[in-house]
């Protein structure tokens, strides 16, 4: 297993920041915001484009960030369930995440996820914008808040108001639903399994709209 890269501090001094209005060519090499030093490397989105379906994540996790694709963690996992259940193909779904570096925080010797500030959303914004254009998606599912947010391009939403509604937005319908971590940890098991289910659903309901069928 690859071990988490952390780049010399002369380089990290010397290396120059992305300006804002400037997309850098690859995702190694931007620096539109610091999470890329602690990062082993930026995790792309990956699937078939164009895709009728495409799922939006937070950030990648620390599974993620050692082999450089999405959602092949805990919540991958639980997330391949929830399309076994909905009746999805992984392979027909464009993977992806609002945020491309994984941030993170050490207790231990274990590297904890954090959060993504909005700056850090916004800095990542462009290359959502890229692979929406670029796969066409005609449903979009947000799994969690930070998701919803840089889908929309929010700076605040309550996912909890919109969960599981169908929302219109630049030609494409956006599901709102929880992250699978957010299943993971919940310490209830009815609501962790409610949880669950409200994911299938969304993928359920965004299988369906794609294809251009009415919500019943």
């Amino acid at each position: 297993m690859p071990e988490p890269r952390h780049p010399p501090r002369h380089a990290i001094d010397k290396a120059p920041a992305t300006p804002d209005d400037e997309h850098p060519a690859t995702l190694d090499a931007c620096r539109r915001c610091t999470l890329w030093r602690n990062a082993t490397q930026g995790v792309p989105g990956s699937g078939p484009s164009p895709a009728p379906v495409m799922v939006v994540g937070e950030q990648p996790g620390n599974q993620e960030d050692l082999e450089g694709v999405a959602f092949v963690g805990p919540a991958g996992r639980l997330l391949d369930d929830a399309f076994e259940r909905a009746g999805l193909s992984r392979d027909s779904v464009f993977l992806t995440n609002a945020v491309k570096h994984f941030k993170w925080e050490l207790r231990g010797k274990r590297r904890l996820h954090k959060t993504p500030a909005q700056r850090e959303i916004e800095a990542c914004h462009y290359c959502l914008e890229d692979e929406l254009e670029r796969v066409a998606p005609r449903t979009v599912v947000a799994l969690g808040a930070t998701a919803l947010k840089s889908v929309l391009g929010a700076k605040a939403v309550s996912l909890r108001k919109v969960l599981g509604q169908p929302i219109e937005h630049e030609g494409r319908i956006v599901i709102p639903t929880w992250h699978p971590s957010y299943a993971l940890r919940v310490p209830d098991h009815a609501a962790r399994e409610a949880a669950f289910e409200d994911i299938v659903a969304a993928l359920k309901l965004a299988a369906e709209l794609s294809k251009g069928k009415k919500r019943r």
